[in-house]
């Protein structure tokens, strides 16, 4: 093995190199050996390779151009990706059958401390609500191709507390302030029912303290537990939902739109508030009218008074998430999209932005001023923009958002 072989070993050492298939892997050998590409362009060779296998695009092999210089090499390989990941894609002929499903390892342990906390995503440079989150479960059984939950904990191993109840018997809360607690960041709240007593616990919790807006968050359609029994009136029941595109291409194992919505329907039936997000909205080919189609659904479906709430967001990225999904060796659309900086993230230009929200909120007509409509964690400036309102702090917002669900679900609002 000569030294520029040796070399180009270094080079790909902690790259997800060996993810590639081996055709790939060759080529990037061959060509990176005989221009004698740096690590950086060796590193950008193969993250390109990973995303066009990724999005089943074709490879830089495919459209590859010799030249004499290696500038000149890398600026057409450049070129083809960019061309490939700034436009909007389609999934019509995407192939899913070679996803791999993960197999889940289901664990009790014993937690030292509760997980209780502000919610992980936080960041002063965009408007937050200031949730409080409480970690009931860590890590998710779903496999969504965008989810970050895969950054905090093991993706394969779903933790549940063997001391969650006593624990949350044990937390002492200011009984004169309105909590908004949500159970659905480290995991889905509902798709493990009442698995080692999780639902009981917190029903239990609900109850002690009517001063908590508990807010269940999820993508299943495991109601069983909450139609069985009475569910305390300060409990909300929110579906994150997507189009039947998204589903079925990138939330996996979770519950189609229709059981979602059916779910949603059966819950609100018994007198529960229910709620809906909508992030990420993710831009490919025709999406709006797709998404249109989920929003005019739910006018058909809900009356505004069952309704406590609709958010809006999507896609942003942190390296250590881009990373885990270039890693995984998988099939997904999901990082076929235009980056832009956001606030050290990456997520959509603001002006696609401008045209997902702006759209998303003109569809709700007929539930303005009965609904409250929040953007999540986005940029303040947007908020005008696609709303037509904002908030000067995140304290403003939150005192708003507690104010609106207080008010829905019949308690009285306190803050301090």
């Amino acid at each position: 093995m000569n030294r520029y072989q040796e070399k180009f070993y270094l080079h790909v050492k902690n790259t997800p190199y060996y993810s590639l298939n081996d055709a790939d892997q060759e080529f990037i050998k061959t060509q990176s050996l005989h221009y004698r590409f740096s690590f950086q362009e060796v590193r950008e060779l193969v993250t390109m390779s990973i995303d066009l296998e990724m999005w089943q695009e074709q490879p830089l092999r495919s459209v590859w151009q010799d030249f004499s210089h290696k500038k000149k090499v890398m600026q057409r390989a450049r070129e083809y990706y960019e061309s490939i990941k700034n436009r909007p894609h389609s999934y019509e002929n995407f192939d899913m059958s070679a996803h791999a499903e993960q197999k889940l390892n289901i664990v009790t342990v014993e937690k030292e401390h509760l997980g209780l906390g502000m919610c992980p995503v936080a960041s002063p440079k965009t408007r937050c609500c200031n949730l409080l989150t409480l970690d009931a479960v860590e890590s998710c059984g779903f496999d969504c191709s965008y989810c970050s939950i895969q950054s905090f904990y093991n993706q394969n191993t779903i933790a549940f507390d063997m001391n969650f109840a006593k624990k949350l018997e044990a937390l002492e809360l200011d009984a004169n302030r309105t909590y908004h607690i949500g159970t659905g960041q480290a995991s889905d709240s509902l798709m493990w029912g009442n698995r080692e007593g999780v639902l009981e616990a917190l029903f239990a919790f609900a109850r002690k303290h009517p001063n908590v807006i508990l807010e269940f968050k999820t993508k299943s359609s495991n109601i069983a537990y909450l139609l069985e029994y009475e569910v305390p009136p300060n409990i909300l029941c929110t579906w994150s939902l997507n189009t039947p595109t998204v589903i079925t291409n990138e939330e996996h194992r979770s519950a189609s739109l229709h059981k979602r919505i059916e779910s949603a329907r059966a819950v609100a039936d018994k007198g529960v508030k229910v709620g809906f997000h909508f992030h990420p909205i993710v831009v490919y080919e025709n999406y709006l009218h797709e998404y249109e189609a989920v929003y005019k659904e739910l006018l058909n479906t809900f009356s505004p008074d069952e309704v406590a709430l609709v958010s809006f967001g999507t896609l942003t990225f942190i390296k250590p998430v881009m990373k885990q999904l270039r890693e995984r060796n998988f099939k997904s659309k999901i990082l076929q999209m235009p980056f832009e900086d956001a606030n050290g993230k990456y997520s959509y230009p603001l002006a696609l932005k401008r045209e997902m929200f702006r759209h998303a909120y003109e569809s709700f007509v007929p539930w303005h001023n009965k609904v409250f409509f929040y953007l999540c964690m986005e940029e303040h400036t947007l908020w005008s923009e696609t709303l037509g309102y904002a908030y000067a702090t995140n304290v403003d917002f939150e005192r708003d958002m507690l104010r609106r669900y207080s008010e829905k679900l019949g308690m009285e609002y306190l803050f301090n």
